[in-house]
């Protein structure tokens, strides 16, 4: 759940490292839709294309801190979330 990664993050003091392959994952993904900005890099650069192995959350954008505004508010996320979850539109 990279969405819970982010407002974990938010509860956090930045800059985080993050090291364990499901946050490297949570990290990949928040970055790739902007919700947060990240370095990502490897301990050891010793091969060419190198899996990440560690990261540092340098900030969450304001997208992100959108995101985790939605998710504190609890009425409208599960709303929302269900109208996801069944693929259909409330009115």
């Amino acid at each position: 759940m990279p969405l819970m990664f982010l407002l974990k993050l938010h509860h956090e003091q930045l800059p985080v490292r993050v090291a364990d392959p499901e946050g490297l994952r949570y990290v990949s993904v928040l970055l790739a839709t902007g919700l947060i900005e990240a370095q990502v890099g490897t301990l050891l650069p010793t091969a060419r294309y190198a899996s990440p192995r560690v990261a540092t959350v340098t900030r969450i954008t304001e997208d992100g801190l959108a995101e985790v505004a939605k998710m504190t508010n609890v009425p409208a996320f599960v709303k929302t979330s269900m109208r996801f979850a069944r693929g259909l539109r409330l009115m």
